[in-house]
């Protein structure tokens, strides 16, 4: 098979689709990998890196998608890709269709197969989103602390605190992946953190794991208890392949304090704010109602070698698969690969992207 990796062209985005490592993998067994020139540059793989792996450099993201069978991404394909995708090309990254009807309805029109990071379950997990869930879960608290910083026009409040001063208040919104990281992170810094959750069993594991966090179970009166005294929200909920819910109104951000933080990590679905909106690297806070919001949607792309290698390692045995295999033998060797196919064939074939846009939803067949 012949494997493309273009350079990312997302706003801030310095990862890449494949590590040279993976590359020459592919080549040992007898695949062409085509690499666009300086795609790994922002990681800190070069091209010299691919070339001595066995890939093939090519000037242009276009020579890149014309000739490829599989284009191997890491965000999703932005205006410019979306008119180099060819009917029967496989597309394998993360997708997050359900926020934008814009971009499902291109690859609906272009009839690529659309396969999704996000949405390849194992046994309740999401093996592909979870290395990077855990990358912006432990960057929410440190940026969250960064904005908080009175001259970048926070409150002025150290989560750790100092003897004699009491530690600041972070609310993390989801027990999942990114939250627990969130919560690991804010404990180690000494802050006074609470993890809200709606699942029982996990807030028993998280009690457990996290001995100087609180649990408390997540609904609407317990967060309006919260805000008024929370330093740092850190909204971390995750419907797989679904809009994130709508958990904080902008009459509940007017009763926290001025200053104060929100991360927006389920941004990437939606956000799980009324007033988020997705922001970049360069500019990535705005203020609503007094508090400042961060709400990158591509928040590991800043630390893009560990989080590039993070995700080599998950997604190339899928990768390698499908180049050995072809998709269908592929998705009978891995049944959960099926549930990442999102669009294919100009049909719909995820369930939650289908209800996000109110579209047609057909079972997959392979």
């Amino acid at each position: 098979m012949i494997i493309g990796v273009p350079r990312e062209v997302k706003a801030d985005e310095y990862r890449v689709g494949l590590l040279p490592s993976a590359a020459y993998q592919l080549a040992q067994r007898g695949h062409r990998v085509v690499v666009e020139v300086g795609a790994g540059d922002g990681s800190g793989y070069h091209d010299a890196d691919y070339v001595e792996a066995g890939a093939i450099l090519l000037e242009s993201p276009e020579s890149v998608f014309s000739e490829a069978e599989l284009i191997v991404k890491v965000k999703e394909p932005q205006p410019e890709e979306v008119p180099l995708l060819q009917a029967e090309q496989m597309l394998f990254t993360y997708l997050h269709l359900a926020p934008s009807s814009e971009l499902t309805q291109s690859l609906l029109d272009c009839k690529c197969t659309a396969i999704a990071y996000e949405t390849i379950e194992v046994n309740g997990h999401l093996p592909l989103l979870e290395p990077m869930s855990e990358i912006a879960g432990r960057m929410s608290v440190i940026v969250g602390g960064y904005f908080l910083a009175k001259h970048h026009g926070g409150s002025g409040i150290l989560l750790g605190g100092v003897p004699g001063v009491l530690p600041g208040k972070v609310v993390v919104l989801g027990g999942g992946v990114s939250g627990v990281n969130a919560a690991r992170m804010a404990t180690g810094l000494g802050a006074d953190v609470t993890i809200l959750e709606v699942d029982v069993e996990r807030m028993r594991f998280l009690d457990i794991t996290l001995h100087s966090a609180h649990t408390l179970y997540s609904d609407q009166a317990h967060l309006m208890e919260l805000l008024p005294r929370v330093d740092l929200l850190i909204g971390a909920v995750l419907v797989p392949g679904a809009k994130a819910p709508r958990l904080i109104t902008r009459q509940m951000l007017q009763v926290m304090r001025p200053g104060s933080v929100l991360v927006d990590i389920a941004i990437d679905q939606g956000g799980c704010a009324e007033t988020s909106r997705p922001t970049t690297h360069h500019n990535p806070v705005y203020v609503e109602e007094g508090v400042t919001h961060y709400c990158v949607t591509n928040m590991p792309g800043a630390y893009a070698r560990t989080a590039t290698q993070a995700l080599t390692n998950v997604t190339f045995p899928y990768v390698e698969l499908i180049a050995d295999r072809g998709l269908g033998s592929a998705c009978e060797a891995r049944p959960e690969l099926r549930g990442g196919i999102n669009v294919m064939n100009g049909m719909v074939t995820c369930p939650a992207v289908a209800e996000a846009h109110g579209m047609e939803w057909v079972p997959l067949e392979l």
